[in-house]
């Protein structure tokens, strides 16, 4: 998994429209500049209709074909990830029916998509394509998350989609939100996925969608320097990945599926912390994905305030990140 490249948000949220048709400019320009991974988050609900789980809309199926095409004829591994699933999202987890940590509904429908896709891409190199089975698991005690609940679920995907498809490469992302590492599944010839967000005060300063305690303060962003308290820099930063570090001893392989800063940290902060951070990823020799291309977390006007732009293959892109992110690329 010595694979870089960015989150492409085609079928990221489902909100009555049809999924994003795959960009080909955008595409050319991250395989020419020597990237070689796309991560595409998806929806569920996309393909599902009131909640009747088992009886997809396969037509939306060819959508997903067309991403798979569009990134093998550019040599980019694409990796499939379910962002919202059956039961469980990060994000606006009340518009569920089930649970997917305690409901049988739910996780028969987890495994059944699963299942699905990988009949449908039986066949395709693992070179070429990855199942990353479940965005970010909550923290423990979450909507009735616990670790054994979990390693349950996974355990049972993954022994699901090597009945049918033995060779597919799969992924599995650290709980807590991704941050934290999971151990107890080290054992599965999976690659761990981790996150790039610490110090989160400085990587979602005034995110909207945070869900920070009533009445909380944002602290101007610094770094290196203290946030709430705490001290972030280079050491620290290292601390943060010392048990994915420790899992890695085991044998597992790390990959940081998800990392970046919104638009609301001043560029130059968010420029030194994001460019220590991915020292640490070279140094660890850990491939990443940042979130996401275009947009506030991107690399194409992503709006932080002091951002310089340059014309390139027609995007206005912060060359000065582009150039972090290439030059920490092993």
């Amino acid at each position: 998994m010595k694979r870089y490249g960015f989150n492409m948000l085609w079928m990221f949220y489902w909100q009555g429209k049809a999924a994003a048709k795959p960009s080909m400019k955008q595409l050319d320009f991250i395989a020419k500049r020597g990237f070689n991974f796309i991560r595409v988050p998806m929806d569920y609900r996309f393909w599902t209709k009131d909640f009747d789980y088992l009886n997809p809309d396969e037509r939306v199926f060819e959508k997903i074909d067309s991403y798979l095409t569009a990134c093998r004829e550019r040599g980019l591994h694409m990796s499939l990830n379910l962002h919202r699933a059956p039961g469980y999202c990060i994000n606006n987890i009340e518009i569920e029916r089930h649970n997917l940590w305690k409901d049988k509904q739910a996780q028969d429908a987890f495994v059944f998509l699963w299942e699905g896709f990988a009949r449908r891409y039986k066949g395709i190199s693992s070179d070429e394509l990855s199942f990353d089975l479940l965005n970010e698991p909550p923290d423990i005690g979450e909507n009735g998350f616990t670790r054994k609940r979990h390693e349950k679920v996974m355990r049972r995907t993954i022994d699901a989609i090597r009945a049918i498809d033995a060779d597919r490469l799969i992924i599995l992302n650290g709980i807590g939100g991704g941050g934290v590492a999971i151990p107890e599944l080290a054992d599965t010839g999976t690659i761990h996925s981790g996150r790039g967000y610490a110090p989160y005060t400085v990587s979602h300063y005034k995110a909207e969608w945070t869900e920070m305690p009533k009445g909380y303060k944002w602290q101007k962003p610094v770094y290196p320097g203290i946030m709430d308290g705490e001290l972030w820099d280079k050491t620290a930063l290292k601390e943060y990945y010392k048990l994915w570090r420790e899992v890695e001893t085991s044998g597992v392989e790390i990959h940081i599926g998800e990392f970046g800063c919104y638009n609301k940290t001043p560029n130059n902060v968010a420029l030194s912390w994001l460019g220590e951070l991915l020292e640490i990823f070279g140094e660890y020799k850990w491939g990443y994905a940042l979130w996401n291309f275009e947009g506030a977390f991107g690399i194409v006007e992503h709006g932080r305030p002091g951002a310089k732009y340059e014309m390139l293959d027609g995007f206005k892109v912060d060359r000065e990140l582009l150039e972090l992110l290439l030059s920490n690329m092993i």
